[in-house]
Order: C-alpha cells, then structure tokens, then sequence
C-alpha cells in the first residue's frame, strides 16, 4: 500500500467528470488499497478517485464510527466502484463539510437526509442500498466529485468566496 498525493483546488483535474471502471482487476484493487491508506494519512472518512489524480469512478470511505476497548476508531473501510444515485429523499439533512482536496475549509451543507445507491464492490458484486445520516452525506459528496463537483459548489457564491480567500492566505502563511 502506498500513501498518494492528494490533489488541492484550483488543481483542474477536481472537475472532471471520472470514468467509469470497465473491469475489476488487480489495478483497481490497487488503487482502492491505496486511496483506503491514503485517506487515513489524510485523517478522511472519505477519498474519490480524482483526488489523488485518477479519473475513474472508484471510492473509499470509512466513518470509522465505533470505537475499540482503548477509545480508538475501528476501521471498516468499504471501497464502492462505479458508485451510482438511484434516488434521493426529499427531506434534506446538514452537515458542516470538509474535503481533503480543500484542506482545513469547512461549510454547511444541505443534501437528502437518504440516498440509495448502487455499486460494485472490489470483487465485482453489485449491491444497493438505503444510506442515510453521515453515510449518505459522504456518498453524496464523493459521488460529486466522481463528477467533478465540489461541496463548495453547494453553498452560496459568497460563503465560497470567503472559503477559498481563507485557504489562499492559509497557504500563504504555510
């Protein structure tokens, strides 16, 4: 497993739309053993492909919700390939986003409280489900950027102005 280097706004590739997987191969196991390291490298609960540079339609996640005996997180991470929205619910939830691709910039954000999804999973099995709470927020959000979106394209013009001019003088002063 290696730890790859995660892409940051206003790096162009954040807005391609990622290809779809035509195959489950030792590649794609690869990179999802990759991504899974790298996003907890990264202290991330979820990482699209884009955002270590390759366009293709391929998350990890992990809430990494539970804890063990000693308080530390259990890690559960799922990988889900070629992830798809079925539908939504009406009723929307909030959730103060961040992303690994914006780093220490976070905003409130209003998606559907559920989703159902379908996907692959890393030996080609398709699943789907009704996510809801935290799972469906995340799903949302990586599925966006699979994409090309970003959560800052969720809130108004200028809260995102304010975000970005907050991360420029945090970059400045790095």
């Amino acid at each position: 497993m290696a730890v790859l280097p995660i892409v940051e706004i206003p790096d162009p590739r954040l807005r391609l739309v990622s290809a779809p997987v035509e195959a489950i191969d030792d590649e794609v196991r690869t990179l999802v053993s990759d991504m899974t390291e790298t996003m907890y490298a990264a202290s991330g609960i979820g990482l699209a492909a884009i955002q270590v540079g390759i366009a293709r339609r391929v998350v990890v996640i992990d809430l990494q919700a539970e804890e063990d005996a000693d308080g530390k997180p259990v890690r559960n991470p799922a990988a889900y390939i070629n992830p798809e929205i079925v539908s939504v619910s009406d009723d929307l939830s909030t959730y103060n986003e961040g992303c690994l691709s914006i780093p220490d910039q976070y905003a409130e954000v209003k998606r559907p409280t559920r989703a159902v999804v379908r996907w692959l999973d890393e030996t080609g099995a398709r699943h789907e489900e009704e996510l809801d709470g935290l799972l469906a927020t995340c799903m949302q959000h990586e599925i966006d950027h699979c994409d090309g979106v970003l959560f800052i394209d969720h809130v108004s013009r200028l809260k995102r102005d304010m975000l970005l001019k907050k991360l420029a003088k945090q970059r400045r002063l790095a």
